[in-house]
């Protein structure tokens, strides 16, 4: 006769080691959805400058609340992978 037990114990120390394995994941930190200026420089290793420079320029696209200016993240890895430039785009 099989051993009701056995089967418990095995599915007990699987579930063990499962919740194991997601203790030892990394957290991802959450990101905002929205960066500052300030943010958005430390993400790109440049100046706060060079960020507004952008915008000015129509290389990122950012919105102004009140004072601070927002760039959303999306619009912000599409700015890092599209080349706006004509001069770069292959026929």
């Amino acid at each position: 006769m099989n051993n009701p037990f056995k089967a418990i114990v095995e599915r007990l120390s699987n579930i063990e080691s499962l919740l194991l394995e997601l203790k030892q994941k990394p957290v991802e930190e959450e990101k905002s959805e929205n960066l500052t200026v300030k943010e958005t420089a430390e993400v790109l290793k440049v100046s706060e400058q060079s960020v507004h420079n952008y915008i000015k320029r129509g290389t990122l696209s950012a919105q102004k609340v009140g004072r601070i200016k927002l760039i959303k993240r999306v619009d912000l890895e599409n700015a890092l992978t599209e080349v706006k430039s004509l001069k770069y785009k292959r026929a």
